[in-house]
């Protein structure tokens, strides 16, 4: 019996993939170990979304070369840029997420069974949905890693889920590279039959819904908006990067879809739910983005006010075909970048206030700072009560909160009824 270390960077997509290797390597019998200097075998798991972020990766294969005794890199960096640890003289095995688990246990890869119990991260279950994508986004790397989308069939989605409750899972992340594409593969749009079922499975429990590209989502908008409606299961949140406000950024982006559709999956979620959240994300200083292309996003933002908002500067990727195109220089990025990030916090941070006062149900997820706890209301708007174990509060319960107070990104709150669910 060995022992192991997993470090995982990026998406929830990769927290799933890492849960997977994990899972695998208890059923072969190692153990994780108390940390890289301890481990028989370290395991990166890696992402390379931008490039501060390959500059990261590089940097912690290095350190965990140096403490252990056999590094395995997987991940995104690895299946698009593994020659870079190699570049760097990084003396690790740089294996596809399925590979991992063999290499480790020597050629050998049990199969899961009904006794083998998924990997959960506190109440949290991750469920990745299907690999991959069908966009062809011109500065994206992470496509190269993932290719075309993979749809497994709903039923053994739907058995992975229940795996993860019947395991103790409060919170189940349904994710994936772009979850509105699952089934496109097969030739039908099976995400919303696949929420239903899950919904379907016994338990307390709640679903999110991981990230969904807006030319995906907007054949079935309506459909998956029933859905929601119909389901107080799933959390009403929905993540939809629209990246610009502007149609010609988007074309030169290659995103497959236009503002117009961008709005019209907004609308069917707002003609169906009184209360729900938006989060989007934007890339300022794209190559071909002009002024004018930077005020439309920045007026997007003004008029959906979307509840969470992820802002990123332009980065070339290596081998993508934006990174042929003639930069803008980093001080206008930096600009643009800071004029939206300011707008942001005002957006967020009034979204937030407006819950001042509310009494929210919400679920407590994770452990905060100190004595206090991350919560959860229904649309997924995080809400932090502090002072748990005063409150007899833990994780997983299920309790009604007066919002108290707000920060930018978050809520505060009080117990006003104690915990009728308890994990």
């Amino acid at each position: 019996m060995a022992t192991y270390h997993i470090e995982t960077y990026g998406c929830t997509s990769n927290r799933g993939e890492s849960r997977e290797i994990e899972r695998a390597l208890r059923d072969g019998g190692h153990r994780p170990a108390d940390g890289p200097a301890d481990a028989d075998v370290a395991i990166l798991n890696s992402c390379t979304v931008v490039e501060k972020t390959e500059r990261n990766m590089l940097r912690r294969a290095a350190e965990l070369e140096a403490e252990t005794a056999d590094l395995v890199v997987t991940g995104c960096m690895a299946l698009a840029q593994g020659e870079a640890f190699r570049e760097a003289g990084i003396d690790a095995e740089v294996l596809h997420w399925d590979e991992v688990p063999s290499h480790v246990l020597n050629g050998e890869c049990p199969t899961p069974t009904a006794d083998s119990e998924p990997v959960l991260d506190g109440v949290i279950g991750i469920l990745p949905i299907a690999r991959g994508c069908m966009s062809n986004c011109s500065y994206c790397i992470t496509k190269f890693a993932t290719g075309r989308v993979d749809s497994p069939p709903v039923a053994e989605n739907v058995e992975k889920a229940r795996a993860l409750v019947h395991a103790g899972a409060k919170e189940i992340r349904v994710t994936g590279q772009d979850t509105g594409v699952y089934g496109w593969d097969t030739g039908e749009r099976k995400l919303p039959e696949l929420l239903e079922r899950i919904c379907d499975i016994d338990g307390e429990f709640r679903v999110r819904l991981g990230m969904a590209n807006p030319g995906g989502l907007h054949g079935i908008r309506e459909e998956l908006a029933d859905v929601f409606a119909a389901n107080e299961k799933l959390y009403d949140f929905v993540h939809m990067p629209v990246q610009s406000g502007s149609d010609d950024v988007l074309a030169e982006m290659r995103r497959q879809h236009q503002v117009a559709e961008f709005r019209e999956v907004v609308a069917a979620f707002d003609d169906r739910l009184d209360h729900w959240t938006l989060s989007t994300d934007f890339v300022v200083g794209f190559p071909t983005e002009t002024d004018a292309d930077h005020e439309r996003s920045m007026e997007l933002l003004r008029e959906l006010r979307p509840e969470k908002i992820n802002v990123t500067r332009f980065s070339k990727r290596p081998g993508t075909d934006a990174a042929e195109m003639k930069g803008l220089g980093g001080t206008k990025k930096k600009e643009r970048s800071k004029t939206m990030s300011a707008l942001k916090r005002d957006v967020v941070g009034e979204a937030y206030a407006s819950m001042v006062g509310d009494t929210r149900e919400v679920l407590v997820v994770e452990e905060g700072t100190g004595d206090s706890v991350k919560c959860r209301d229904s649309a997924y708007r995080q809400v932090i009560v502090q002072a748990a174990g005063d409150h007899g509060v833990d994780v997983g319960d299920v309790l009604s909160v007066e919002v108290t107070g707000q920060n930018t990104m978050y809520a505060f709150g009080e117990p006003v009824r104690s915990a009728r669910v308890r994990a």
